[in-house]
């Protein structure tokens, strides 16, 4: 698996639409700020066939310290769910999808 960065990133979407790549990363940056921006905010992002992302936030616990055995309070926070659109699961596991119960070659539609 590789690891793919922003630069990565602006240089093929300025290969595959011949945007300047000065421009490419501005619109991604803004892009980037934006989603921030929205889940700041409260709000929930949903992209068709790409995904959700949906700010949730985590109850004020008790935890315990494992090297002293100390109780301790963790305060509440934000953190981002994400999930993958039904584009985005095809494309991570197209053997699923050819398998999914409604394909007629899959041995419990056969059943």
């Amino acid at each position: 698996m590789n690891t793919i960065t922003k630069r990565d990133l602006v240089q093929r979407i300025s290969e595959t639409t011949g945007v300047q790549q000065q421009k490419a990363k501005e619109v991604i940056q803004q892009f980037l700020d934006a989603i921030i921006q929205e889940l700041a905010a409260g709000n929930r992002l949903e992209f068709r066939d790409f995904g959700v992302f949906e700010p949730k936030s985590k109850a004020a616990r008790m935890a315990r310290n494992p090297r002293t055995g100390d109780r301790i309070a963790v305060p509440e926070k934000v953190t981002v769910k994400f999930k993958s659109g039904r584009m985005m699961k095809e494309k991570l596991q197209p053997e699923a999808a050819e398998d999914s119960p409604e394909s007629p070659e899959s041995p419990s539609a056969l059943s």
